[in-house]
């Protein structure tokens, strides 16, 4: 019997959890949810609610609800939207006619819950058809001179000829504030704010209903409204991310201010740095510019950390000159002599000290970058990549046509050319291998002469044919190819690279290639014709590798011109290399090299 009890006392009668799912219904509710989230609600034996009434509200800040009455949950949460609008409109003042006065804000209260339809007016509760006036002062003079009409008497919800209104309880207590020292008409201003904007979300499909989004938003959730709001640029993109504010999770993934994941379309920022809506508003416009300007793809194999680091101070100095927002007071990696230089030509600069910038901090932390890793290297080269990538790119374009055509304010110069360069499709790798082709080995002249007939002269031995020759130029047609043939070389790498440069050197007229394989050691293969490279070749080595001695080798070949160019085709897994000729590199996709080469490099995909 003790234990049947024990249950029977756990368990919360229906008309317990029908008043709290009144009270949860509002406290979502984006216009009611400041003013209800700080009231105080008393429903227990003895309150100040009359035993026929519903509740009564009071001045300091509490509503003494019917502690057993029997009700749905939309019955509750009318009567409770009565007395929470009775504070929000102000009707909680000493007035020399009290009963009156209450009336006529019960008369306006009723009439506003039944244009915006919350909940489901109770029996006994009444509403009035018309009201005798237009505000609550207006009706109070009516009443003064011409009574209260028996059919408007019972519009509170404190029963029949009681007040629902006690202003005799003092000031609200400090204790039940949530939100500093707002007044209750500032609350429910913010609450009807939050209601337009909840109600745009809703027209616009962000989200389902009106109350799925917490009316009293997050401070990032108000950074991220701005930019859909204020800031066009990236206003696509800040609505296409999910916010991720837990400071647990944040913690575990060693997050001190923010990062931002490309693949997940999340942006992590940790509630403990304790950011200003401002600073807020320069974080995510910071981690927003790393996804859109694609930085994990132009990553190209160099360091990760140093990489991040080096567009840290280029976003950073142009969310300075837009005045987006507040630089966080944490710290910040912003230097004028760098002001105007890419990325690229900034992680060129830092590479050369490595003790001075390793010890520098990103928005995540010491010695780790804020743009994290997909789950799979190089994801954006798979399906669905691409599919992200696209729309990056699509969503910056089309938000910076929008923030010029408006007006909305400055943007650099330099970030302008960086979007517009987005908005072309990339190169392909090959084209910028002919590229290179092309201005080391120009095409070769060719004149007319009939000092040698044509060999279509025989068909038609009566008309003179002139024969088309190759001017001999000065151009030295020949180059290097140092082939890294170590045991981690894919070989579709080889293969590819290979294909391409065999093609490239036939169209380019060059006749010879001097070809060297390198491992552990070089092997020289002395000069090889292109057409031999495209039959295929016989691989030596697939060791180590070490490539400087066969760079070594090539400066000392007396049969090797000192301009000769030179294709260094690794995955990056070697020695640093000292290449002081012309020289180029082909690697696969997400390889990096330990040193920063003075010539381009072509990723072979």
């Amino acid at each position: 019997m003790a234990r049947k009890r024990q249950k029977a006392a756990e368990k919360i009668d229906p008309a317990t959890a029908a008043f709290d799912a009144a009270v949860y219904r509002l406290q979502v509710h984006p216009m009611f949810a400041p003013i209800a989230r700080r009231v105080a609600l008393v429903r227990e034996d003895g309150n100040r609610c009359p035993p026929n009434g519903w509740a009564v509200v009071r001045s300091n800040g509490s509503i003494h609800a019917h502690p057993r009455r029997r009700a749905t949950p939309e019955e509750w949460e009318h009567v409770l939207a009565h007395c929470l609008l009775h504070l929000g409109f102000g009707h909680l003042r000493e007035h020399d006619k009290p009963i009156l006065w209450n009336v006529a804000c019960d008369l306006v209260v009723a009439g506003f819950l039944a244009d915006l339809k919350i909940g489901r007016r109770p029996e006994g509760v009444e509403t009035p058809a018309v009201l005798p006036g237009t505000s609550e002062e207006a009706i109070f003079q009516i009443l003064c001179e011409r009574g209260v009409p028996p059919e408007l008497s019972g519009c509170g919800t404190a029963g029949p000829a009681s007040p629902d209104m006690d202003v005799n309880a003092g000031k609200a207590s400090s204790w039940y504030s949530w939100y500093g020292d707002e007044t209750w008409e500032q609350l429910l201003a913010r609450g009807l704010r939050d209601a337009v904007t909840a109600a745009v979300d809703v027209a616009g499909g962000l989200i389902s209903s009106i109350s799925q989004r917490s009316p009293t938003s997050t401070s990032l959730e108000r950074a991220r409204s701005w930019f859909l709001s204020h800031y066009p640029l990236l206003g696509a993109l800040a609505g296409a991310f999910t916010l991720i504010e837990d400071a647990a999770v944040c913690e575990r993934m060693d997050i001190r201010v923010a990062a931002v994941d490309a693949e997940a379309c999340e942006i992590y920022v940790n509630p403990r740095a304790q950011l200003s809506q401002t600073e807020l508003r320069f974080v995510m416009a910071h981690e927003l510019l790393h996804v859109s300007l694609r930085h994990q793809a132009r990553r190209q194999g160099r360091e990760p950390y140093l990489w991040n680091v080096a567009c840290d101070y280029v976003i950073n100095g142009w969310l300075q000159e837009m005045s987006v927002g507040t630089a966080p007071q944490i710290g910040l990696l912003h230097d004028p002599d760098l002001a105007g230089l890419s990325a690229e030509a900034i992680y060129d600069r830092i590479v050369t000290d490595l003790r001075k910038y390793r010890k520098l901090m990103t928005l995540r932390g010491v010695g780790l970058g804020d743009m994290l890793e997909g789950r799979k290297a190089a994801w954006w080269e798979t399906g669905d990549g691409r599919t992200l990538d696209d729309f990056y790119r699509d969503a910056l374009s089309q938000g910076l046509h929008y923030h010029q055509e408006q007006g909305r304010g400055f943007l650099p110069a330099g970030l302008v050319e960086e979007i517009n360069a987005l908005a072309q499709p990339p190169i392909p790798w090959d084209v910028e291998l002919a590229q290179w082709f092309d201005h080391r080995f120009p095409p070769r002249e060719k004149r007319r002469t009939y000092a040698r007939p044509s060999r279509r002269q025989s068909a038609t031995p009566d008309i003179p044919r002139p024969r088309v020759q190759l001017l001999d130029d000065e151009t030295i047609r020949t180059f290097a190819v140092l082939l890294d043939t170590s045991g981690s070389m894919d070989r579709k790498t080889l293969g590819k690279a290979l294909g391409a440069i065999a093609s490239y050197s036939l169209a380019r007229d060059v006749e010879m290639v001097r070809l060297v394989y390198c491992d552990a050691q070089p092997y020289d293969q002395g000069y090889v014709r292109p057409e031999e490279i495209a039959a295929g070749l016989t691989v030596k080595g697939r060791g180590g590798t070490i490539l400087q001695p066969a760079i070594d080798l090539l400066d000392r070949a007396r049969d090797f011109p000192d301009t000769g160019p030179v294709l260094i085709i690794t995955d990056g897994w070697c020695d640093p290399l000292r290449v002081r000729r012309d020289h180029a590199v082909l690697m696969p996709p997400g390889a990096r090299l330990p040193f920063v080469p003075r010539g381009p490099v072509f990723w072979v995909r």
